[in-house]
């Protein structure tokens, strides 16, 4: 139709352009069809595709109408509407120019012809908004528009989050197929004689194969089957393709595999549920997802998961909440919804795995200052420290980094200054790897700004003498950190 007619003829002055600027092309193209009249709105969209097509200037509009008039010419009367849209267009390009004259097509073009000719135009209902061609495999977005899968899904792929048609954001990025529609194509294709388009055996849109579209679009119709052992298989194969990379993980969203994954999150059945909650996590590494996956509302059945699941299970969902999370609305979200006590809980009662899982959660969590005030009741600070007397666990830097963000919180550094941990703190400055001291030093220098009877605690424990080497020898951050305390120190009459 009249984009690929267009684009055919002028894109080979700009072979070079993006994908994305190609969609963007025809989104004005669309724009300027579907307006009934000639409103001053459209100027600006006018002149943008008369720059991006090279058709600004009246020699390159005279040669285009020689180039019309030899399409003319070769296509006889088919394609009927995509000539008059070609001519029209050329025509609004003429006026921006400053040419005011109309292109008259003679031949097999005259108006007689055009009128027979119109009976057989295919029905604007079955054409993708994108393209203008007829949809082979339409699909509905969430505005509730229909697009050729092809097509709106490379418009999804270039980072729009948008409707093309209306220019609203899209709440969810799910393609639902729009059955009823194919079918009607399908009986009018049947009735007129006409053969839909055949869509390349081998490779989809951006090079991806038709084989993985064709098995991601299956699983994720699976995982609303009826039969147990379909979900079942569908769900673990998505949770494998979702962690291999990360075009899977666009394909796997744009194909409408969240909602139904978070549906599954509260299907009775622990295997299922980790499966779920894995596939989530999976899939959550993709920025984009992480928004989809809280708007389907899965953060509540992942706490749920995380409360009452498999161990395992249990794992995956603080580390699903640590991906989540990266967002900052999310922090929010996930605090609210009462998440931090059963993170605390796994800290301190997991396995190795899961209390590193909770302890990089936690972490992110407590970047909010109001989720600081809910871990500090949930008991944070004790299991804190607990890690860092374990040291077979090797958590120490993260326990120090945990802490580090608890003591910038009043209600935080009351509860660790009822607690005897300077001696250990000290221990770690003395002994510790270099990013261990670094961690110490920060906690003791954060603590002590705010409480000299922990400064003063650990000079008793002798970190004086430490302080002065870090200071000379130690990593840069770590001789910063020193000499900032030896700094503070210095306003105190005890100094060994």
């Amino acid at each position: 139709m009249i984009q690929v007619e267009l684009t055919r003829m002028q894109l080979k002055r700009a072979k070079r352009r993006a994908d994305t600027q190609d969609i963007e092309l025809a989104m004005d193209m669309m724009v300027v069809f579907s307006k009934k009249d000639d409103r001053n709105a459209d100027s600006a969209i006018l002149e943008r595709l008369a720059s991006k097509l090279e058709l600004h200037a009246i020699p390159d509009l005279k040669a285009e109408e020689v180039a019309v008039r030899k399409l003319v010419k070769e296509r006889g009367g088919q394609n009927a509407e995509s000539i008059q849209q070609i001519n029209y267009l050329l025509g609004k390009f003429k006026q921006i120019a400053g040419v005011d004259e109309t292109i008259v097509l003679d031949g097999p073009f005259s108006s007689k012809n055009l009128q027979r000719c119109r009976s057989l135009l295919i029905p604007h209902e079955f054409l993708c908004p994108i393209t203008l061609e007829i949809m082979v495999d339409p699909v509905i977005v969430a505005t509730g528009q229909t697009y050729e899968r092809e097509s709106i899904q490379k418009w999804l792929n270039s980072n729009h989050r948008t409707c093309p048609k209306t220019g609203q954001n899209l709440d969810h990025l799910s393609l639902a197929s729009n059955f009823a529609l194919k079918n009607l194509i399908q009986q009018w294709c049947e009735k007129n004689n006409y053969e839909l388009p055949k869509k390349d055996a081998c490779l989809g849109s951006d090079g991806i194969s038709a084989e993985l579209i064709e098995e991601i679009s299956s699983l994720v119709q699976n995982l609303s089957s009826c039969e147990f052992e379909v979900r079942r298989e569908a769900i673990k194969k998505i949770r494998m393709l979702a962690k291999e990379n990360p075009d899977n993980r666009i394909l796997i969203a744009n194909y409408g595999g969240i909602p139904p994954l978070v549906q599954l999150l509260s299907y009775q059945d622990s295997n299922i549920q980790e499966h779920a909650v894995t596939a989530l996590l999976n899939l959550s590494i993709d920025e984009t997802n992480k928004i989809l996956v809280a708007r389907e509302g899965a953060i509540p059945a992942i706490v749920e998961i995380l409360q009452h699941g498999t161990n395992e299970a249990r794992e995956n969902s603080a580390a699903a909440l640590f991906s989540l999370s990266m967002l900052d609305e999310n922090k929010v979200l996930i605090g609210a919804l009462n998440a931090i006590r059963p993170l605390v809980h796994l800290l301190q009662n997991g396995t190795v795995r899961g209390k590193k899982d909770a302890a990089t959660a936690l972490f992110n969590l407590s970047l909010n200052q109001t989720n600081k005030s809910r871990a500090i009741k949930a008991g944070i600070i004790p299991a804190l420290l607990h890690l860092l007397e374990e040291k077979n666990l090797g958590m120490i830097d993260e326990a120090l980094s945990i802490l580090l963000l608890i003591a910038s919180h009043p209600e935080g550094r009351n509860e660790i200054g009822k607690l005897s941990f300077i001696k250990t703190l000290v221990e770690i400055i003395r002994n510790g790897t270099p990013k261990n001291k670094e961690c110490a030093l920060s906690v003791l220098l954060q603590l002590g700004l705010h409480n000299s009877s922990i400064i003063l605690a650990a000079l008793q424990y002798g970190v004086y003498e430490h302080l002065v080497e870090l200071a000379k020898s130690g990593t840069n951050r770590a001789q910063r950190k020193a000499n900032s305390i030896l700094q503070h120190i210095s306003k105190y009459e005890h100094i060994p």
